[in-house]
């Protein structure tokens, strides 16, 4: 099994990113040591070397649960601060917790929409009514509905509802992906300092 978890330094000094740099590294080591598998999704870098504002890391392997949780929560690096010779603070906190849930991208496909001959008033007359020339269009999976009757051709009307569907659904991934990049956003902001579940040390 496998597990994400998001590391991040908040809205912290540069220390708290020098600070989650460390602990990254420590956590890797200790999840070596227990057979487990991590790997950095994603890193967002901070001012220095190996420093970092976040890190979004997976961890694979029996017993990855058991191992996250003991790295959930406020982490606390304990060292004096490399960029303020006789800064009296040694304590620099970082927010390990799981990411939200990344939403299921809508696919879209032909097979996936039902195509249905209706008639609907308006300009064109008798003609076009009988003709049955719009089109409802159900994308299946979704649920999404288009109606189209702009053209006197349902063969027309039938590639307009195909790509307005299509349109639709890709709208709808790019919300639900700002949604998601939103939330893990407020994460950064729900860092605690003080009381942290885990202190790690040079």
């Amino acid at each position: 099994m496998s597990v994400d978890l998001l590391l991040s330094a908040g809205r912290g000094p540069r220390e708290c990113t020098w600070a989650l740099g460390h602990l990254l590294r420590r956590l890797e080591s200790a999840a070596a040591r227990s057979r487990l598998a991590v790997e950095r999704l994603e890193v967002v870098a901070g001012d220095g070397r190996e420093t970092y504002r976040s890190a979004l890391v997976r961890i694979a392997g029996p017993g990855a649960a058991v191992f996250a949780a003991g790295w959930t929560g406020t982490l606390c690096w304990q060292a004096p601060s490399p960029y303020r010779a006789g800064y009296g603070r040694k304590n620099w906190y970082v927010i390990a917790s799981p990411p939200p849930a990344a939403a299921q991208p809508a696919t879209f496909s032909e097979d996936d929409v039902e195509i249905v001959p209706v008639r609907t008033g308006g300009p064109g007359g008798q003609h076009r009514n009988k003709a049955s020339t719009a089109v409802r269009a159900v994308h299946r999976p979704s649920g999404e509905v288009v109606v189209v009757d702009t053209e006197r051709h349902l063969s027309l009307n039938r590639r307009l509802a195909l790509n307005l569907l299509r349109e639709r659904l890709e709208k709808g991934n790019e919300a639900a992906a700002r949604e998601v990049a939103t939330t893990r956003w407020q994460i950064h902001d729900e860092l605690v300092r003080g009381n942290p579940t885990r202190v790690e040390r040079p």
